[in-house]
Parts: C-alpha cells; sequence; structure tokens
C-alpha cells in the first residue's frame, strides 16, 4: 500500500508553490506578443496586513503604448500622461505622449479579492524571449505593498521580496508572403 503521506505531500505540492505566486499582485497574462493589443489583469488577492486597499497603482514601462485603463464602479479612475521617448504612429497621426501610470482609489476589503483591466499595445520596441515587469503598488490605510523589484539579469523573481509582476514578450507572427 502506498504512504498516505507521500501521496498528500505529492498533492499539496503544486498548491504550496502556487500560493506564494498569488500572495501578491500578479497578472492573468502570462505572456503578450509584440505589435498587438492585449487586455492586461491585474489580479489584488488580498488587503496589507489586514488593512483594506485603498489605492491601486500601475506604472507604464517604455514600450508599451495606447493604454486605456477600464473604470471600476465604486473606484475613481485617474491616468498620469507623459512624453513618450520615442513617438509612434496610431490612426495616420503620430503619438507623442502616453499613459504613464494608472491609479483606481476606493475600497477593495482585504478579504476580498479584485481585478483592475487595462488595454496597451506592446510594441515591437520589446525585446522577444524577455519578461516585461510592469510595477504595481497596493496602497492601503497604514501602509503599501509594492510589488516593484525587478529582477537583474540571471535572478530570478522568486529570489525578491517584492517582485514586479511581468509578462513575457514573444514575437510578432509573420504574415504574408516570405515572411
Amino acid at each position: 500500500m502506498k504512504n498516505p503521506v507521500l501521496i498528500l505531500a505529492a498533492f499539496l505540492t503544486p498548491f504550496a508553490v502556487t500560493s506564494v505566486a498569488w500572495s501578491h499582485a500578479t497578472f492573468e497574462n502570462r505572456e503578450v506578443v509584440q505589435n498587438s493589443t492585449v487586455r492586461m489583469v491585474t489580479r489584488v488577492p488580498h488587503g496589507c496586513n489586514g488593512q483594506p486597499t485603498l489605492r491601486v497603482r500601475i506604472a507604464i514601462p517604455e514600450g508599451v503604448v495606447g493604454v486605456k485603463p477600464m473604470p471600476k464602479a465604486g473606484w475613481t479612475l485617474t491616468t498620469k500622461t507623459i512624453q513618450l521617448s520615442q513617438p509612434y504612429e496610431s490612426h495616420g497621426q503620430k503619438i507623442t505622449t502616453g499613459v504613464g501610470e494608472i491609479t483606481w482609489e476606493g475600497k477593495l476589503d482585504d478579504a476580498h479579492y479584485d481585478e483592475f483591466i487595462f488595454r496597451a499595445n506592446f510594441t515591437d520596441r520589446l525585446p522577444t524571449g524577455k519578461t516585461l515587469y510592469i510595477p504595481v503598488v497596493q496602497e492601503c490605510a497604514n501602509g503599501a505593498e509594492r510589488w516593484i523589484e525587478i529582477p537583474a539579469e540571471g535572478q530570478s523573481s522568486s529570489d525578491l521580496k517584492y517582485p514586479a509582476p511581468g509578462v513575457k514578450v514573444m514575437p510578432a507572427a509573420q504574415t504574408g508572403h516570405g515572411r
């Protein structure tokens, strides 16, 4: 007969590993494709040490343009506009400014979970095969959880206390003849 403790340990191990990944702000998406507009879902699983979340801020990195956050009922939505280091073209117009930060203000009790959504275009300026980190700050009444740490080259995000959530950038699909 098989050892029931080993069977239970084998069953629970994937959940133990998963619980670490779910203990901070994450994105529903694991990958994005260059030159595509993607619906990004930021998941906030709880408050800060028992306190409700009052504000969620997302910093938009270079190479991510055309950002449009989704309003949430009961929350105030604001964006911070910045000058882009590299303009881009959209619908025949040269775009020189864009959203640099999204902020939702409201109240999410510690016992509840919620999602904060925005759309964005991930340009071909982003290197493929690499993880793009998108910092998230979760502010509460008595402090904040700053998911802003970006691993150094060769370092794992699991080595960090407050890793920024990230998505792997995949190459744009090749289309047309000879591509």
